[in-house]
């Protein structure tokens, strides 16, 4: 609104704190009802975050939950953890087996004869024609970029190499050049040959058994690994192909000596898992009961008690976990049955030796209970999502929410509005009262004088 600028300073009339006063008086009551709709819509979006991070939450949860295959946890021992390691999947199936590593898998590795010069001594021109497996490549010199150090910088930066790496090495009898391959096994030999030119890179050739100019340091090799007296051959030293769902990793040769690897289920990971179900359903049934709560002795009430929707969401939760799964059989059809039960603040509890005898005596009903089509996990999912989803109520109500709120907004400007033209009105009122006041006041002053002059004579 515009500034109050008169202030009947000759009549004595304060027309700044009348208009100011009045316009207050006016303005008041729907200031009061603007600021009272304003502070619950804001506790209502606030609430309404409050559930939704909450449900988002345990939405996410149940993400990694509702796939029956998540709870096949298997677990790998292995009797001698410094030869190698074991990982198994779902697939991989309980059994006991002997492993005897027999050799490594290896990359090639060539070096050069020493060159005096070092890195800057001068080996030929031509064509070198470099190969690891099948692949190959050509590198092209020319003086005066034919030092060894020119020869290792084209290896490196060649387009098509296939992963040679090239590094100088300097000992006491001079320089040579290490090609070393990125590639484990026998498949990945590297090979070198050389055409044109003044001869010099002769020097680098390694084609055996015709040509091996170059010394070769490590052979390319597979690894050979006994698996219960099954000879198997692999080109990497992680084994995926020897057991069904188990990955071997190689870490030493330990030939003539076997070393135990035992396959089993993982209970106690499907129980961390069930054990993450329990604490992320209670981080959101702990915020639900927050959100409508009523503190007699206080009489203060959570932002949603009552609310419709929020009791709706929590009975229906109630209603999926407490429902046998169809589709499955037995006495474990049910969270309860598994051990799990609701106590009565709303939240879930998980008896470890009740859960833990299921998971010995029907693993893979436990898996169903919770990640099956019709799993506790997977419909608790779709219940979320449905609510979660942009069209769903939770995010209409907020929108809903919002556009209260925006037209509270221009409410308040048409407050103001209205406001500034009131102002106006008061103001030019009282400033022409201000004027009337002052030339009655003028008039009374003379008539006063006129008389006491009459009276004087």
């Amino acid at each position: 609104m515009t500034a109050i600028t008169s202030s009947g300073s000759v009549s004595g009339l304060d027309v700044n704190s009348l208009v100011t006063q009045l316009v207050a008086a006016d303005r008041a009551p729907a200031d009061n009802r603007l600021a009272t709709a304003d502070a619950k819509l804001t506790t209502q979006l606030s609430a309404m975050g409050q559930l939704m991070g909450a449900m988002s939450g345990f939405q996410s949860a149940l993400a990694s939950m509702k796939d029956a295959s998540s709870y096949a946890l298997r677990q790998a021992t292995v009797g001698d953890p410094t030869a190698f390691t074991a990982t198994a999947g779902s697939t991989a199936v309980a059994g006991t087996y002997d492993v005897e590593i027999v050799q490594l898998a290896k990359a090639a590795q060539l070096k050069s004869t020493p060159f005096t010069g070092g890195a800057t001594a001068v080996v030929g021109t031509g064509t070198l024609v470099l190969s690891m497996g099948a692949a190959s490549f050509n590198i092209t010199l020319a003086a005066p970029k034919n030092t060894l150090a020119d020869i290792r910088d084209a290896i490196n930066t060649a387009a098509g190499n296939p992963g040679i790496n090239a590094a100088l090495v300097s000992g006491v009898n001079g320089a040579q050049l290490v090609l070393t391959g990125t590639a484990t096994g026998a498949a990945n030999a590297i090979k070198i040959t050389t055409s044109g030119g003044d001869g010099g890179l002769q020097q680098l050739v390694y084609d055996p058994p015709i040509t091996t100019a170059m010394t070769s340091v490590n052979a390319a090799q597979d690894a050979i690994v006994n698996v219960s007296g099954i000879t198997v051959n692999s080109a990497s030293n992680s084994v995926g192909s020897a057991i069904d769902g188990v990955t071997l990793n190689l870490l030493k040769a330990v030939a003539g000596t076997t070393v135990s690897l035992s396959v089993a289920n993982d209970n106690s990971g499907v129980q961390a898992k069930v054990t993450s179900f329990v604490s992320a359903y209670n981080v959101l049934a702990n915020q639900i009961a927050k959100l409508r709560s009523y503190d007699a002795s206080t009489k203060a009430a959570g932002p949603m008690l009552g609310d419709a929707m929020l009791l709706n969401i929590e009975s229906q939760m109630r209603r999926l976990m407490s429902t046998s799964v169809a589709g499955v059989t037995g006495p474990y059809t049910t969270l309860s049955s598994l051990g799990i039960t609701t106590t009565s603040a709303g939240t879930l509890t998980a008896d470890s030796t009740k859960l833990q005898a299921a998971l010995t005596a029907n693993p893979a009903a436990v898996s169903a209970v919770f990640g099956s089509t019709n799993g506790i996990a997977t419909r608790l999912y779709s219940f979320l999502d449905s609510h979660l989803s942009s069209t769903g109520d939770m995010t209409q109500r907020n929108a809903s929410i919002t556009a209260s709120r925006k037209a509270l907004t221009t409410q308040k400007q048409a407050l103001d509005d209205r406001m500034t033209i009131i102002q106006a009105r008061y103001q030019k009122q009282f400033t022409a009262l201000d004027a009337l006041m002052t030339q009655m006041q003028s008039t009374a002053s003379y008539l006063a004088k006129q008389l006491a002059t009459t009276t004087s004579s």
